[in-house]
């Protein structure tokens, strides 16, 4: 009689047992798999992040509005000609080298077909610049970065220069990278235009305050797309 109660105590025991070896055996394996599926996924995402030991050639293009703030005596208030320089929309082409730390270098070529209130048959704001910009952080796909920037303008009527000047820029954008090599981007940025004087069409003298220069405020805006191709290590 002893015996058989022993075997049942045991057989009573070693079910419990057994079911709970097999629980503890799948949810490690489930927690395996879950972690080497989130170290897969994170290591695809820390692929699109760049690396501060790889630098770029980096160019592209960017649709642009350029916005006057403020003509100034490039459309004196008491003019009898309408205002020559409005805004305008155009295109920018770029190209830089991006280091392997903060920053970017590279010049710019825009060109922005202006509102000339019917004095020009075809009024186009060209710029060539130097820029550079500041990257605030490089640990992540979506970076902000400070830039700044320098160069000549030209304006006149289909592509011709009825004048010419400096301008500069001070401003701030956003970069996302999409991929490993690619990105695009938004950016907004103060530009004082400098103008040399001239005559228009009408007669009206234009920019002639300042030892015979001009100076006007606009607003840039950009919607930027740019390829990033990685050079050799050296």
């Amino acid at each position: 009689m002893i015996a058989p109660a022993f075997k049942r105590t045991v057989a009573g025991t070693s079910r419990p047992v057994r079911a709970a070896t097999a629980g503890s055996g799948r949810t490690a394996r489930f927690g395996i798999a879950l972690a080497a599926a989130l170290a897969t996924v994170s290591g695809r995402a820390g692929a699109q992040v760049p690396r501060t030991t790889e630098h770029y050639l980096q160019y592209g293009v960017a649709f642009n509005t350029e916005f006057v703030a403020s003509a100034g005596p490039i459309c004196p208030s008491n003019a009898v000609a309408p205002c020559i320089l409005g805004s305008g929309v155009g295109l920018t082409l770029r190209i830089g080298y991006r280091a392997r730390g903060p920053f970017y270098v590279g010049g710019a070529y825009e060109f922005s077909r202006q509102d000339p209130s019917n004095l020009l048959r075809l009024a186009i704001l060209q710029q060539l610049r130097g820029e550079a910009r500041y990257y605030m952080t490089e640990a992540t796909r979506l970076t902000p970065y400070l830039a700044a920037g320098a160069g000549g303008v030209l304006y006149g009527n289909e592509w011709e220069a009825d004048t010419g000047g400096i301008t500069a820029f001070l401003g701030a954008g956003i970069e996302f990278q999409i991929s490993r090599t690619s990105v695009v981007g938004a950016s907004l940025g103060y530009r004082p235009v400098v103008f040399r004087h001239w005559q228009d069409s009408a007669g009206q003298v234009r920019a002639d305050t300042l030892f015979g220069f001009g100076v006007g405020h606009m607003i840039g805006a950009e919607l930027v797309f740019e390829v990033r191709d990685p050079l050799p290590r050296w």
